[in-house]
């Protein structure tokens, strides 16, 4: 194919449909974590190298990869170990939850144990492994096995000098296994310098894990890493792993991505004037909330509220406490009339304590992937962040809460964080993590010191996506819970405490003092109306008694005139009669 060609197939491509390329076969593996960084398992019919330092968790591996295999997924196993016997190794898997003996008696496990002791080998001339292939094909013809585990290849070099000739049957021995078909794991000590002490079985094998257990400031963490993986993609960074009743947990630590939806969904704080500083509604749903602040300004109330307020819809909560027992939270939150305790026996509520300093930060955030995958809670309380600083850097501390709120922002899981603020560092408006920006709701607690007396204000520096007070609330932390006050601003700004109280006595007092003054002013003003009403009748009456003698006057007039008027015309009458005779 021509230049030109390729470039235009290679144009093409991002608008026509690639053709489908056959995947990889993979067996999967049944452990959390592990078959997400895989990419679904391990190769099929191929073999894997699990490597590591002892006390890694190489042999837990590879036997949590066998049980699961049988019992998930339907495919027989079979163990060939050349230091523990079967016994030994039931007992110690037995404390993972793995029944191993019963898997056995039902056909579903085989077991073999092969030693290689040194005074008791005499090399006479060739040696090979066919005596290994004899034994572990009868292992897997005994079940039918799909899943092979050999646990550890190095104990086949302990008895002899000769490092060539096993090397060569080491080749042979993986090639026996691709042959057969079956899915191998096979456990090799670290060698100095080289994943195994041979340095030989990474180059040989189809995929290579490689175990680590580090301590660093006292603290253990063990991590993996897929060193290769041919035929497809893997996670290639390394991932803290944990090891604990329920079997082994790998965490992929890498971030989640800025894809999570968002709710416009609101839940209350547990606090209604705090709702009403945050659009009369809450937090959103799934958001990330901060409240930090100096000691004892009242965070952990803040948050036993706001757990509390989870429970009482019925909702599931998750409260991880570094600093305080369950118990001792309990009886804390009982005094401010926050009750725990029920929606604890209820199972709506549970309280997670433990040291930061307990486990590595790695550790913590597996913990947290565990606690929430269990109890799948509608929120989660962490109380408080700042100490998972005494478990490492602050720039790890960091980048393991970045990780942590992505997990949660990718269930919808509603996050409250509670911050200890040092009053040394010049501002409340900062936290030592670094966490600010991931925040969607940060509210700060802040000490008012004035007049003698340390009180306890809080204001919103930002809640994306809603309306918010810009206002300092002053609250009071009562047997009844914390109440905010109502804003108060005095002749010299805002008045908290005593001084707020003795402003309102004095605010009160002239209020009263206006008020005599008032009623007294208008207690004048009703006199002077009443007497000027009484002349304004008296002048009234005056007018009328002038309007009635005047009326009398006008009827005797009338009546006078009539009375004339009547004489004349009787006189002219008289006249007119006179003058006729």
């Amino acid at each position: 194919m021509s230049g030109e060609s390729k470039r235009k197939t290679r144009t093409r491509a991002g608008s026509a449909r690639a053709p489908e390329l056959p995947e990889l076969p993979k067996a999967p593996t049944g452990i959390d974590g592990l078959d997400e960084i895989l990419g679904g398992g391990l190769p099929a019919g191929r073999p894997t190298l699990v490597c590591g330092s002892a006390g890694c968790g190489k042999t837990l591996l590879s036997m949590e990869f066998l049980v699961r295999g049988a019992i998930e997924f339907g495919e027989p196993g079979a163990y060939i170990s050349f230091e523990e016997s079967e016994a030994e190794l039931a007992q110690n898997v037995a404390s993972l939850g793995f029944d191993v003996e019963s898997l056995v008696a039902e056909g579903r496990l085989a077991f073999d144990q092969v030693r290689v002791e040194r005074q008791e080998i005499e090399e006479t001339g060739a040696y090979d492994l066919d005596g290994l292939f004899v034994r572990l094909g009868l292992a897997i013809d005994s079940v039918g096995a799909k899943r092979v585990v050999l646990d550890t290849i190095e104990s086949l070099f302990s008895g002899f000098s000769d490092a060539a000739v096993l090397r060569a049957e080491l080749r042979r021995l993986f090639g026996w296994l691709k042959d057969r078909g079956v899915t191998a794991v096979i456990t090799g000590e670290r060698g100095a310098g080289t994943l195994t002490r041979q340095g030989l079985e990474e180059y040989v094998s189809d995929c290579v894990i490689l175990l680590d257990h580090r301590v660093l400031d006292q603290v253990s963490t063990r991590r993996l890493r897929v060193v290769k993986y041919r035929g497809t993609s893997h996670g290639t960074n390394e991932y803290p792993f944990l090891i604990d009743e329920f079997g082994i947990t790998v965490l992929p630590v890498t971030s989640l991505g800025l894809r999570h939806g968002a709710s416009l969904e609101r839940v209350s704080t547990g606090i209604p004037r705090l709702d009403a500083m945050l659009g009369g509604q809450g937090y959103f749903r799934g958001s990330s909330i901060l409240v930090s602040g100096t000691a004892g300004s009242g965070k952990s109330s803040l948050a036993a509220h706001f757990a509390a307020a989870v429970c009482a819809r019925g909702e599931r909560c998750l409260y991880l406490a570094f600093e305080e027992s369950p118990d001792q939270i309990v009886r804390n939150m009982r005094s401010i009339g926050v009750d725990l305790a029920e929606p604890m026996a209820k199972g709506l509520l549970r309280v997670e304590a433990s040291r930061p300093t307990y486990h590595g930060l790695e550790m913590h955030l597996s913990q947290i992937h565990r606690l929430v995958d269990q109890f799948d809670p509608h929120a989660i309380v962490i109380d408080p962040i700042s100490n998972l600083s005494t478990a490492g850097a602050a720039l790890d501390a960091g980048a393991t809460l970045l990780r942590a709120m992505d997990f949660f922002k990718s269930r919808g899981t509603t996050a409250l964080l509670t911050n200890l603020t040092s009053p040394n560092n010049g501002s409340l408006e900062m936290t030592d993590l670094g966490v600010s920006s991931l925040i969607d709701t940060w509210l700060v607690l802040r000490d008012i010191e004035a007049g003698g007396e340390r009180n306890r204000g809080l204001y919103v520096i930002k809640s994306r996506g809603m309306p918010h007070s810009n206002q300092i609330r002053e609250f009071l932390i009562t047997s009844d819970g914390i109440e905010l006050q109502d804003v108060y601003v005095g002749p010299e700004g805002v008045l908290t405490g005593s001084l707020r109280a003795a402003q309102e006595a004095r605010e009160r007092a002239a209020s009263l003092s206006h008020e005599r003054d008032a009623r007294r002013r208008a207690r004048e003003l009703e006199r002077r109306r009443l007497a000027l009403q009484g002349q304004i009748d008296a002048l009234q009456d005056e007018i009328r008694s002038l309007e009635d003698e005047r009326a009398v006057a006008d009827s005797e007039y009338s009546s006078l005139t009539t009375t004339i008027e009547h004489e004349r015309a009787a006189a002219a009458v008289r006249r007119g009669a006179d003058a006729t005779r």
